[in-house]
């Protein structure tokens, strides 16, 4: 056989191969790229839709006018309303005038069996009270977030969406070489055909949003697929680039030596870091634990979880230890930029706007796929019904 015939073969043999490897990771695993695609769309803007929802959780204009509370108020305030949780509170401050202040208790004992489900606390920052106080998971925005990371099964759901993940990047990997045009009809190949038929259509669309959405759904699946299995990825990044290692960070007690306020800790924090702003205040576990100051400066991909700490000394306000991004490796920066990137922050509005409307996506992508799938298997069953009846006629017309 010719050399040029067989390597042409050897093509349509692969091209076979990695079409059916298309489709039936497509078809397998299509539905759950679907909920994350759309669960995802939602989460980008989940704590403005939360507030929607909620309306008790946004404050009047008119009440936004007050001074607001010192940090130490608010914590008492927390710490008041749930006198039975003894450690550590993580503080969010609000992110307009007119929101509340949120915390969170991380390990309440109602939830050990989960991995993840805080006790989630809002204080109206100008009157200290405590408005509402819910677990994770138990109200709308929160469940769809766990349905997203999680498909509602906790670490297992995890591992199966890092998975997931993984081989739909090999299913849109495949796609987009089945699609690539030859030389000189990459125009025809990027556009709708005018005035198709609906079985052309339908592949139009199948290939305008997987091709146009290559790139993000690309980022958006390996962001997901290393967020959701940090027990896989960060040993192998972390051994080559090393991340950040906090030191104990122990405060000293005194005889007779008092706490320092929250007010207290946060200037201290912001003598290192004068023109950064501040986004979390984590209080001390216990007494021998600091205070932990989360702060943001210009330049970091999440304004939301910056990664510019303080560790402070709950007694004497010392500053025990300092971590800056802009020193960080390559190894911290890569995860850092995750999340921001998985979520669009990282390109601020804009950003997120192009990941929600890719969201929608996937479930573009699995309708149409889905046809095309059936449209091939009618026309494959019509052929085999046909073929017998034209050859039955054929022998009766001998």
């Amino acid at each position: 056989m010719p050399v040029r015939i067989q390597s042409v073969l050897d093509k349509q043999r692969w091209r076979r191969f990695w079409l059916a490897c298309h489709l039936y990771l497509g078809l397998s695993a299509g539905l759950v790229f679907t909920v994350a695609g759309l669960t995802g769309s939602v989460l980008v803007f989940y704590i403005e839709l939360d507030e929607i929802v909620n309306p008790s959780l946004k404050i009047s204009p008119e009440q936004a006018k007050q001074p607001l509370q010192s940090y130490e108020a608010l914590y008492q305030a927390i710490k008041t309303s749930q006198p039975q949780r003894p450690g550590a509170w993580r503080l969010e401050l609000p992110r307009h005038p007119q929101a509340m202040l949120m915390a969170r208790y991380y390990r309440p004992d109602e939830k050990q069996h989960l991995q993840f489900a805080p006790l989630m606390v809002w204080v109206n920052p100008y009157t200290a009270e405590v408005v509402s106080s819910r677990f994770w998971g138990e109200y709308l925005m929160t469940w769809i977030y766990d349905l997203h990371y999680s498909l509602l099964l906790d670490k297992t759901g995890k591992t199966i969406m890092g998975i997931m993940g993984l081989v739909l990047v090999v299913s849109l990997v495949t796609g987009l070489y089945i699609w690539w045009p030859k030389t000189g009809k990459f125009k025809n190949a990027l556009t709708f055909k005018a005035k198709a038929s609906s079985t052309r259509f339908i592949y139009d669309v199948h290939k305008i949003n997987g091709v146009y959405g290559f790139l993000v759904l690309l980022l958006l699946l390996i962001s997901g697929a290393v967020l959701a299995m940090p027990e896989v990825f960060n040993p192998i990044i972390n051994r080559v680039s090393p991340f950040y290692q906090p030191s104990a960070n122990l405060s000293s007690p005194v005889p007779g030596s008092q706490r320092i306020s929250l007010d207290q800790a946060v200037q201290a924090a912001l003598y290192q870091f004068p023109k950064a702003a501040l986004r979390w205040l984590e209080t001390p576990k216990d007494a021998e634990a600091s205070y932990r100051i989360m702060l943001y400066q210009d330049g970091e991909p999440s304004q939301r979880f910056p990664k510019t700490m303080v560790w402070v000394d709950q007694y004497s306000g010392k500053t025990l230890s300092v971590r800056n991004p802009k020193e960080q490796s390559w190894g911290d920066a890569f995860i850092n930029l995750l999340h921001p990137l998985h979520n669009g922050e990282v390109l601020g509005l804009p950003g997120r706007l192009i990941v929600f409307i890719s969201g929608f996506m996937p479930a573009i992508l699995m309708i149409t796929g889905f046809l095309r799938w059936r449209q091939k298997r009618n026309a494959k069953l019509s052929a085999e019904i046909t073929k017998p009846k034209l050859a039955h006629s054929q022998l009766a017309a001998k």
